[in-house]
């Protein structure tokens, strides 16, 4: 199997991902609405999908085991069509519940399995990828963005809009299915530069893992409901808060590997979480959609290549250490979230978000003690 092919492939599992999750993200003010809900019920909504997510995390070890990363990642797409169905059809609060917990569960296994694809695919090939491949999330993202904005526009329909995006995950699981590797990364951690990355090295790449997916994961499903409710934007602007961050971490990921062979994994993690935090913290500061919509985009920006770095210098431990930075990942795209409700419920979303801006400058010393990997890959290709 060619390498652009199998990485066509991986990307399309990542792109399945980043579109699912912002498809429903783009339409919680529409979910809302429908039944009534406080910030604090959006919260308790969000934790269900992380719960799901977490009580994943002790069965996939097994499930990549006996089924392999290449059928977990098609069989979690496929459970991810069926959630959306379920969320335009929901009849009520406590079923709602019960489908993102099944869309959580699906979320932790289709995580550990891409990126146990494009670790084995760096690893087998040599070639520096993973920033690209992540790069494929955000364009999900975007896209389904852009959709929902689209759609918005044209109805209020959210089962409609479910459904187009439906058939576009099975489009991309119909993608992604032929070139997968069939094999995944070994249990046991291997050298890297002829040192091994210390087991506390794990604790802190876990913890700055958790951190910088909590604040992506609460611009993509908070960026909606500021925009309405703080900076009272249009509701055709609604979207557009994903839209700009996806879009500016889209096209930063695709230059990153660059940057990695240039200054370091550390250094671009260090300077990303910076840049952030920063830029949110003038937005908050500033108030209004437009100064929000350009906090939004520095946050893209400055994350865009923190998550490859991370999921790198973990794979170098072996599979058994991603799944644990996946979890940890997973953990901090959805849970995080939830506790930005509950902080908004007590307070207002503007400190909710404010919270935010200490996540990302936290994930830059969280690095700090990590002695990352030296590159052993070719130029990113």
């Amino acid at each position: 199997m060619s390498f652009r092919r199998s990485q066509l492939s991986i990307a399309a599992l990542f792109a399945a991902l980043g579109f699912q999750y912002s498809t429903w993200a783009a339409r919680i003010p529409a979910l809302t609405d429908r039944l009534h809900l406080s910030p604090g019920q959006v919260g308790v909504l969000l934790l269900a999908a992380g719960v799901g997510a977490v009580v994943s995390f002790p069965a996939v070890p097994r499930l990549m085991a006996a089924l392999g990363s290449r059928r977990l990642a098609v069989a979690a797409v496929l459970v991810l069509v069926v959630a959306l169905a379920g969320l335009a059809t929901a009849p009520n609060y406590p079923s709602m519940l019960i489908v993102l917990l099944v869309d959580g569960v699906a979320v932790g296994c289709l995580n550990v399995a891409m990126n146990a694809q494009g670790a084995a695919l760096e690893d087998t090939s040599g070639r520096t990828t993973m920033a690209k491949l992540h790069a494929m999330f955000s364009g999900g993202i975007f896209g389904a963005a852009l959709l929902a904005s689209v759609v918005t526009s044209l109805t209020g329909s959210v089962l409609l809009h479910f459904i187009v995006a439906g058939a576009v995950l099975l489009g991309l699981a119909l993608v992604a299915r032929p070139a997968l590797l069939e094999h995944d990364l070994p249990a046991a951690p291997k050298p890297s530069g002829g040192r091994r990355i210390r087991p506390p090295a794990v604790l802190w790449l876990g913890l700055a893992m958790l951190l910088a997916t909590i604040t992506e994961g609460a611009v993509t499903d908070w960026s909606a409901l500021y925009l309405k409710e703080v900076a009272h934007a249009a509701e055709n602007l609604l979207p557009l808060g994903i839209a700009v961050f996806a879009g500016m971490m889209l096209v930063a990921r695709l230059f990153a590997d660059r940057w990695r062979d240039r200054w370091g994994d550390k250094r671009v993690v260090q300077a990303g979480g910076t840049l952030a935090g920063t830029g949110l913290a003038l937005a908050l500061l500033t108030g209004g959609a437009y100064p929000a919509l350009a906090g939004f985009a520095c946050v893209g920006l400055g994350m865009a290549a923190v998550s490859p770095c991370l999921y790198v210098a973990a794979a170098q431990l072996g599979s058994t250490a991603l799944t644990t930075a996946a979890a940890m990942s997973t953990t901090g795209l959805l849970v995080g979230p939830p506790a930005i409700g509950f902080l908004a419920e007590g307070t207002s979303l503007v400190w909710g978000l404010g919270a935010v801006v200490l996540t990302a400058w936290l994930a830059v010393l969280s690095v700090l003690p990590v002695r990352w990997p030296s590159r052993t890959t070719a130029p990113a290709v």
